[in-house]
C-alpha cells in the first residue's frame, strides 16, 4: 500500500500562519492534500496541531494524527514527528503491508503530481534505493558562493573552498552543478522510518541511498519573498482559483 503523511504545524516564526496563508485562493497546506489525491494515494494521513489543517485535510478524506505540543516548537525535530505519526499508522494499519510512504510538507505547495507518480512506482519497485527525492538545480547557492560574517561582520567563506578544489572562480558553475532537495517530493519506503536514526543527514529520513528526480524549482516556504516565486510556479504549471492542472 503507498500512503501518504502531510505533516505541518499550527505556529510558525518565519512567516506567522504560513500553511494556511492563501496561494490563488486555497490556503498553502491544500497543495499537499491535492498533490496526495490526484497521485492516486488512497490512504492519506496528517500530522498536525492545527484544527484549520486538520480540517482542510477532511476534505480529502484524510485521519488526523495529533500532534503533541512538544512536537509543534520551533525547536522540534522533523524526524521525531514523523516517528511520533509512524507510530499511529502502523497501528492504523495492523499488517497491512506499506509499499511506501510520501511525506508533503504544508508549506511546500509546489508538488509536481506527474513527477510524484514517477517517484512512487520507482520506490515501490526497487530494492537498490531506500528513497527518491526531488532536486533542484541552483548553481547560484552553491558551496563556493556561500559565506558567513564574524562577530565584527566581516564577510568570510561559509567553508573551507580548497574543499572544492581548483575549478572555483567567479563563473557561477564552475565547481559543478549544484542541486538542493526542494523538498516537494520525498517517497520512502518504511525502512527509512524504521531506521531514521541511520539516515543522512540532514533530512535522516531520506534513508541511506536515495534517488535523484529532477524538478524545476521550488522550496518549503520560510520567507515572504518565496510566497511570489511559488505562485509563479503553480500558475506555471497551470493552476488558477478555480482548476487544477493534475485532473
Amino acid at each position: 500500500m503507498n500512503i501518504a503523511l502531510v505533516i505541518g504545524k499550527k505556529n510558525s516564526v518565519g512567516v506567522p500562519g504560513k500553511n494556511i496563508r492563501k496561494l490563488l485562493g486555497r490556503p498553502a497546506a491544500e497543495y499537499a492534500f491535492i498533490a496526495a489525491k490526484y497521485a492516486g494515494i488512497k490512504k492519506i494521513y496528517v500530522s498536525t496541531d492545527s484544527d484549520e489543517i486538520a480540517n482542510i485535510g477532511k476534505g480529502y478524506s484524510s485521519i488526523h494524527i495529533v500532534r503533541p505540543p512538544e512536537l509543534a516548537t520551533p525547536e522540534a525535530l522533523t524526524e521525531d514527528a514523523l516517528l511520533h505519526a509512524y507510530e499511529f499508522i502502523k497501528n492504523d494499519l495492523s499488517e497491512k503491508e506499506i509499499t511506501s510512504i510520501t511525506l508533503l510538507f504544508c508549506n511546500n505547495p509546489a508538488i509536481n503530481v506527474n513527477l510524484l507518480k514517477k517517484a512512487i512506482d520507482f520506490v515501490s519497485n526497487t530494492n537498490e534505493y531506500d528513497s527518491c527525492f526531488s532536486v533542484a538545480k541552483y548553481d547560484m547557492f552553491s558551496p563556493a558562493r556561500a559565506r558567513k560574517l564574524n562577530g565584527e561582520k566581516e564577510i568570510k567563506p561559509f567553508i573551507d573552498l580548497n574543499l572544492l578544489g581548483e575549478k572555483v572562480s567567479s563563473i557561477r558553475d564552475s565547481q559543478g552543478s549544484c542541486y538542493f532537495c526542494d523538498l516537494s517530493i520525498q517517497v520512502m519506503k518504511p525502512s527509512c522510518f524504521d531506521q531514521m536514526n541511520d539516515g543522512q543527514l540532514p533530512f535522516k529520513w531520506q534513508g541511506k541511498r536515495s534517488k535523484a528526480i529532477e524538478t524545476d524549482f521550488g522550496f518549503d516556504i520560510d520567507t515572504e519573498w518565496q510566497y511570489v516565486v511559488i505562485e509563479h510556479w503553480l500558475k506555471k504549471k497551470g493552476f488558477t482559483e478555480n482548476s487544477i492542472p493534475w485532473k
